[in-house]
Formats: structure tokens, C-alpha cells, sequence
């Protein structure tokens, strides 16, 4: 029976993930699968999912995603690249660009089966992003284009025709800007040497202004510092210092010299290791040169300086599958469908009443005085007034939302269980199936903590002798029940999580905001919509036993504020049994989820409304029922 249960897809992912290690010659490696963007960080790399039915594409982006970030993690130096990297944003995106294609350069040279898998996923990005159809260059990105002439002209490998096209608008320009581009096959193997032809391509493209200042030159201007300092030391304090003493001093100069050049040749150390080694040299530093402080420590909170963490460690950020078995998952789902039965009817008015709302705003507007279309019957007066005037068409604007991305922030606190958190569930429920019709992307979070008044934080702060104004005392957990880009059939599972015993304990609204917003702001969508679903204040009793009452409430005011002044994402909040417009400026409270019809259509729809007076309605909306 447990055979019948295995996905198919597993030894697949299995072989891949041990082949990746083997790649990036790191058997330490952690290889994952997520419907989240691919990336790595780290020690960890991050993989598109792979689905039971292992369809041919899927496997392909898997593999060609996989070549790409091993020979990331085995040619890659982070050291060097953050030495030679520029300050300057379009900079910054063209060394990046030339920087992977050259990992996936070197590796085609050594590994000749890398070539082809990574061209399915250069060819499934350029797709994604519509390259193909750009038709001029100012359309497209010089980054872009950038990486993938210097990995066509490495590899000699033709591109795939969307990338090509890209590549090809950009590429007289590059190639007449840039006269260096002949050594761009002696500087592929060496990570520096590379960094500096590319500093030097970036600068006759016309962004030398964004390069800052030359690394290379500030090492030599420490060199030589560094060499005078060593002659004034050398010299002898008394004429009573023997010649053999002098001998020695000057055979072991060159030695030191030559071991202080080899050591900074190896890697770019970071601001604290500078700060370390100046402190370590301070004996010999010269009266009036002060040793370099390290950086002051980055604040917790964007929101708050103030706001405090007494250690973050074991907080975790975990997608809804990995905190139950799919067998268990499917178990809870079905619990959460039997409490949707008596609402099926319900349910589904409300998801085809916010769909027509929403799909009707998506052709809402016309063009007149066309010579082809639906006839305009409204200016067929003019016809019968002149025959001789032309019959006037018009046609239907598309007016789409579609690059919009909506996400789902639910409280999964202690206080919600029972009929609040099921409400919960039915919401994002609903929500999520209803925009995925309309071609909205729906991302689904939850927030709660790892164990109650306190977790493994607590105890640390305990050992350590309970120090005075600790911030917060508790183990976060935050949840991915279902990623933007991830389809909702494959998700639906995941919401039956919410109906799990243990899971909700207690709720630190404030960071949970402001996670769920830096996730918004880094996607690529014009329009970022945040709903908030929860029953009220933030509340872990370990933190407030120790901090002031109003710790989380004051943190939780501030992010909102933070969001709201930014104005890069839309925020409103729906509250379940409890007022929340104390919070949140636009937000309606529920009590059941008979109210969802009027709550949530109302809120979601006028916020796509094109009429402003109807978007302003969400603002004066206080409470329903």
C-alpha cells in the first residue's frame, strides 16, 4: 500500500539533487524543490518543482536550473565578486549578468552536457518574459543582452530564438562600444581577471560613473602604506642595534611582503574582518591612525529601529507540505470540505459574483470613430442627418488587470481556533480560485510560532542570565501555504494545514507584515495587493511578560505605517469576530462567513474598480454585517 502512495517524481529529484552535489563539488549541499523562483543561497540551492506526472518540460527546466546554480556554487568566488562589484543599479545587473554567463561558460568547457540543459533554461526565461516579441532595443534590457552575448560569443553555442532576439538588438551597440570584447577568452578562467573586463566593458558602455572607485587601485594605495610603515619600523630605534639583527629584519621583509600580497589576493574580506585585522595590528599602527569600528548592527525592524529580537535563530520560514506528510495534509483538506458542505452554495455565489465583478472591469472601456469593429449605434444620427458621413465602429479596450499579485497574510494564532481559522481557510479558499480565473497571481502565507510563551529563545534568555529589555521572546514560524507563481490545484492541499492540532499558538503580527511585504516588493508585478485576515492584536505572552504591554501593538502600528507611507503594496485587513480598523485604515470586520459576500467582494472589487469614486468606497467601510 505505501508503494501506491510514492510519488513517481522522487527518484528523479533524488538522482538530480545528487548529481547537483556532485557538480557543484560540494556533497554538503542542500538541493530543494519549490514552486518559489529557483535561486541559491549559501549553502543551499533551490530548485523548480517537479510534479508526479514528470512532464517533459518540467524535467528539462529541473536539469537546466540545476547545471546553471552548481556551476554557480563551483565557479563562483563571493569574495571576489564582492570586490569588484559596482554601486551603481544598471552596473550592478551587468556585471551580474556577465558574472553567471561566465560560471556557465567555464562549465560548458569542462562539462559539455551543461550547454544544452542550460539553454532550455535560458530559452524558458527568455519565453517568460516575453523577449521574443520585442521588436526594438530600448524594450529590451542591455543587462540582458549583456550576459547573453558574452555566454554566445564564450560557448559559441547558439541561443534560444527569444534570448537571440535580444541579444541581437543590443549586440552592434555592445560590440562598437566595447573593443575589448577580443580577451574575453583569456579572462573567462580567473575570476578577477574577468571582474576587471568586465568593469572595463561596463565603463565603455557609459556607466563608468556608476563603477565606484577602483579596488585594484585602493589595495595598491594599501600596499604602499602599508610598505612605508614597514621602513619606519624597520629603522633602528638605537645606533646599539646589531648588523646581524638588520640582516634578519631584511630577509624577513620580502617574506611578509610577499605573504600580506597573497593573502589579500585570495578573497575580499568583508567590513568586520577589516575592522578585526586593523585591531589586530594595532601595535604597530603608527600614533593618530585609528583602528576602523566595525559596522554599526543592522536594526531588525525597517520599520522600527527600536524594535528588538533577542535572537533569531530559531525562527523559520517553512512551506505548508514540509510541516505534515501528503497523506495527513490530504486527511486535514477533506475535515475542511466537509465544513465548506454547508456552505457550498454560499461559497460559489460569492466566487462568481467577485469573478463577474472582476472580469467586468477588465473590458470596461471603448474606442470610438474606428472604420472597422461593432457598428456604434449611437452615432448612426449622424448618418441619417449627412448619408454621406462614413458609419462609425468601435471596439472593446482591453483593459486587463493581469499583472497584478494579491497576497493573503492569516493569522494562525491560537485565538482563531475553530470557527475563525475555518473562515480563514474559506476565505483564502475562495479568494485564490476566484483571481486565479482572472489571471491574478495569489500568494497564500500564514504566521504563528514555533511553541507557547516562549520557545528555545526564552530558554536561551534564561541561561544567559535574563538580561534586561530583551525584545522578542519567541520562535517565529512563518508559512508558504501556496506561492504566487504556484497553480492553486497544486496548493489546495496545503490549506488543510490550518486544521491541524498544535499548529496555532501565538501571533507577532508585526514582523509577519513585514515579511509578507518585502516578499511583495521584490516580485516583478506592477500592482501588489496585501489582505490581512486575523482576529485582532498581536500577542505572545512570553514577550509581554517582559517588554511594555503595547511592545508588539507598537511594532505592528509602525509597519503598517512603514507599508502605507511606501506605497509600493495596497493594504487592507478583513477581521473574524474582532475589530481591526483600529489597525488598518481600509478594513471591514466578519463574524461569519455568510458576511464573505459583501466583505470580500466589495473590498477586492472596488480596489480593481477603474472609478475612483467606487475604489474610495473600501476607504469608508468600517464594518459589515
Amino acid at each position: 500500500m505505501a508503494g501506491q502512495n510514492d510519488n513517481p517524481a522522487d527518484p528523479f529529484k533524488k538522482a538530480l539533487a545528487e548529481a547537483t552535489k556532485v557538480m557543484a563539488n560540494d556533497p554538503e549541499l542542500s538541493v530543494s524543490y519549490s514552486v518559489d523562483p529557483p535561486g541559491a543561497t549559501g549553502e543551499a540551492i533551490r530548485l523548480p518543482q517537479v510534479s508526479r506526472r514528470m512532464t517533459r518540460e518540467e524535467v528539462l527546466l529541473a536539469r537546466g536550473t540545476a547545471d546553471a546554480l552548481a556551476l554557480r556554487h563551483k565557479y563562483h568566488d563571493e569574495g571576489t565578486y564582492n570586490k569588484y562589484v559596482p554601486q551603481g543599479q544598471m552596473a550592478r545587473d551587468i556585471f551580474e549578468a556577465m558574472e553567471t554567463a561566465r560560471c556557465e561558460a567555464v562549465g560548458a568547457r569542462d562539462m559539455p552536457g551543461t550547454a544544452s540543459n542550460i539553454d532550455v533554461k535560458i530559452g524558458n526565461e527568455a519565453l517568460r518574459r516575453g523577449y521574443g516579441d520585442v521588436k526594438e532595443a530600448a524594450q529590451a534590457p542591455l543587462s540582458v543582452a549583456a550576459g547573453y552575448l558574452v555566454r554566445h560569443l564564450a560557448t559559441g553555442r547558439d541561443l534560444p530564438p527569444d534570448a537571440a532576439n535580444v541579444m541581437n538588438l543590443w549586440r552592434d551597440f555592445i560590440e562598437a562600444q566595447c573593443e575589448g570584447l577580443g580577451s574575453l577568452e583569456d579572462a573567462l578562467s580567473d575570476q578577477s581577471t574577468f571582474a576587471k573586463f568586465a568593469r572595463q566593458m561596463i565603463d565603455d558602455l557609459g556607466y563608468g560613473d556608476q563603477l565606484g572607485d577602483d579596488p585594484d587601485g585602493e589595495d595598491e594605495d594599501a600596499e604602499d602604506d602599508g610598505g612605508s610603515d614597514q621602513e619606519e619600523d624597520d629603522q633602528p630605534d638605537s645606533t646599539g642595534q646589531d648588523d646581524s639583527d638588520d640582516e634578519q629584519d631584511m630577509d624577513a621583509s620580502p617574506e611578509q611582503s610577499q605573504e600580506q600580497q597573497d593573502d589579500a589576493a585570495s578573497a575580499q574580506v568583508t567590513l568586520d574582518d577589516m575592522a578585526e585585522v586593523e585591531m589586530g595590528d594595532e601595535a604597530e599602527m603608527p600614533d593618530g591612525e585609528a583602528p576602523l569600528e566595525p559596522p554599526a548592527p543592522q536594526p531588525v525592524s525597517d520599520a522600527d529601529p527600536d524594535y528588538a529580537v533577542y535572537d533569531t535563530e530559531f525562527d523559520e520560514e517553512i512551506r505548508a507540505e514540509d510541516l505534515a506528510e501528503p497523506q495527513e495534509l490530504e486527511r486535514l483538506r477533506a475535515y475542511l470540505d466537509q465544513q465548506l458542505d454547508p456552505l457550498k452554495g454560499a461559497v460559489s455565489r460569492l466566487a462568481n459574483k467577485l469573478q463577474r465583478r472582476l472580469q467586468a472591469q477588465q473590458n470596461r472601456s471603448w474606442e470610438f470613430d474606428l472604420e472597422e469593429g461593432m457598428l456604434d449605434a449611437g452615432r448612426l444620427a449622424r448618418v441619417v442627418a449627412n448619408p454621406t458621413t462614413p458609419l462609425s465602429f468601435k471596439v472593446e479596450k482591453d483593459t486587463e488587470f493581469r499583472d497584478t499579485c494579491v497576497t493573503l497574510l492569516l493569522d494562525n494564532s491560537g485565538s482563531m481556533r475553530g470557527r475563525p481559522i475555518s473562515i480563514a481557510a474559506i476565505c483564502a479558499d475562495v479568494l485564490a480560485r476566484t483571481l486565479e480565473r482572472c489571471s491574478v497571481k495569489v500568494e497564500i502565507l500564514g504566521f504563528t510560532t514555533r511553541a507557547w510563551k516562549g520557545g528555545q529563545s526564552r530558554e536561551k534568555w534564561l541561561a544567559d542570565g535574563r538580561p534586561q529589555s530583551p525584545g522578542r521572546l519567541n520562535d517565529l514560524r512563518h508559512i508558504v501555504y501556496k506561492g504566487a507563481d504556484a497553480p492553486w490545484r497544486r496548493a489546495r492541499p496545503n490549506l488543510g494545514l490550518m486544521m491541524k492540532e498544535g499548529l496555532l499558538k501565538e501571533n507577532i503580527d508585526g514582523e509577519a507584515l513585514e515579511w509578507a511585504h518585502r516578499r511583495m516588493v521584490s516580485r516583478n508585478e506592477s500592482r501588489k495587493i496585501l489582505m490581512v485576515i486575523s482576529d485582532g492584536a498581536p500577542v505572545d505572552d512570553s514577550t509581554l511578560s517582559i517588554n511594555p504591554a503595547s511592545y508588539l501593538e507598537k511594532h505592528l502600528r509602525d509597519v503598517i505605517a512603514m507599508v502605507e507611507k511606501r506605497k509600493q503594496v495596497e493594504l487592507l485587513a478583513i477581521g473574524i469576530g474582532h475589530d481591526v480598523t483600529r489597525y488598518y485604515d481600509r478594513a471591514v470586520t466578519i463574524t461569519d462567513v455568510e458576511q464573505l459576500a459583501g466583505a470580500m467582494t466589495e473590498q477586492l472589487a472596488a480596489l480593481f474598480d477603474n472609478d475612483p469614486r467606487a475604489r474610495a468606497r473600501i476607504s469608508g467601510m468600517k464594518r459589515a454585517g
